[in-house]
């Protein structure tokens, strides 16, 4: 069974929405920080969003009031909600299980066991 799988992605229109999901042996909301982040052409990866074993959510700035990350411990599925989407959030998102603290998923300090990614492509 694959580590992590990111569902969800796809192709929308600015101030569109897209839901991706996250599941697999990795999924871990009891210790550590389960997360988000994601890689645009030519850029490096950037963290996105994160929520801990307390379901505490933190956010990068880009995209806080737009993006909402939850977790289903019952079905082992992390979550994110994107709404408000813009050209700037096109990028392949990947899912993350860290070991660590959620901000060094933030920072780009610890991206932890991840999965294969999701594209997601935004048009103006």
């Amino acid at each position: 069974q694959a580590r992590l799988v990111e569902s969800g992605g796809g192709a929308v229109q600015a101030g569109g929405s897209l839901t991706l999901s996250c599941s697999g042996s990795s999924y871990n909301p009891i210790s550590g920080c389960m997360g988000w982040f994601r890689q645009a052409p030519g850029k490096p990866r950037e963290g996105v969003a994160c929520i801990d074993s307390d379901d505490d959510a933190d956010y990068a700035d880009s995209v806080k009031g737009r993006f909402v990350i939850s977790k289903d411990n019952a079905d082992k599925t992390l979550h994110l909600q994107m709404n408000n989407l813009t050209p700037n959030d096109t990028a392949m998102y990947y899912c993350a299980a860290v070991t660590g603290s959620c901000w060094r998923l933030l920072l780009g300090l610890d991206f932890g066991t991840q999965g294969q990614g999701t594209q997601v492509t935004v048009s103006s």
